[in-house]
């Protein structure tokens, strides 16, 4: 039985009102360490959530707010690691250039904005410390505000939309479990492989036109004859 694996709803820091603040400050925070459980929590208390939709239980976690709060975070997150490599100076230029990680997510990056297209920063999100890589190498290209912030308000959106579904169609389907939690999480974890290869995944080369030159083509006018 699912229950036997351990219920959410017995969980009382889940309800509190503090959830909002204990997830926005997980999301936020993570661009410098990717190891904390931002993920975990948005999941969980979206399936706490389904728990407590129809149900008379107060301050049940709000879907809409937890979105919100976690894109928010992401985004404020997103541009503090963004304004902090803008003003690192020459010591993190040298830094970035050490790790081969960074100055190649710094081209792409780069290349990607310029092009107006920012599908790097949307992926970056959902892959394994990407998020922290393209900001800061974002700032440190020193790449307008305006190229850069559209795209991480998307890739907040996204991802903070993408991890609160999880955990409340998982709850919905499946109960506030843990087991329920932790088919979300797998299901966060395969989003985040998935964008990594793609990030990882080589630029196709320009395909080379070939150019022929004109050919000349005598005058076919009426001539002297013969």
């Amino acid at each position: 039985m699912l229950e036997s694996v351990g219920s959410l709803s017995g969980t009382p820091w889940i309800y509190s009102q503090w959830i909002y603040a204990v997830v926005a400050l997980s999301v936020l925070f993570d661009v410098f360490l990717p190891v904390l459980p931002s993920g975990v929590l948005v999941i969980t208390a979206a399936t706490a959530a389904a728990a407590g939709t129809g149900a008379a239980t107060p301050h049940v976690p709000d879907i809409l707010a937890l979105i919100l709060s976690a894109a928010t975070a992401s985004v404020l997150g997103d541009l503090v690691a963004y304004r902090l490599a803008w003003c690192g100076g020459a010591r993190l230029d040298r830094a970035i250039a050490r790790s081969r990680r960074l100055s190649g997510a710094q081209e792409r990056l780069g290349a990607a904005l310029a092009r107006g297209g920012g599908t790097l920063v949307v992926l970056a999100r959902f892959a394994p410390a990407g998020r922290s890589v393209v900001s800061l190498a974002a700032g440190a290209a020193r790449r307008r505000v305006r190229e850069f912030l559209p795209w991480s308000i998307l890739a907040g959106l996204a991802w903070a939309a993408y991890s609160v579904a999880l955990g409340y169609f998982g709850g919905q389907w499946l109960g506030a479990t843990w087991f329920a939690s932790g088919i979300s999480l797998v299901a966060l974890f395969a989003a985040g492989a998935g964008a990594a290869y793609l990030m990882r995944r080589p630029s196709p080369a320009p395909v080379a036109v070939a150019v022929t030159a004109p050919v000349a083509v005598p005058d076919a006018g009426t001539g002297a004859g013969v």
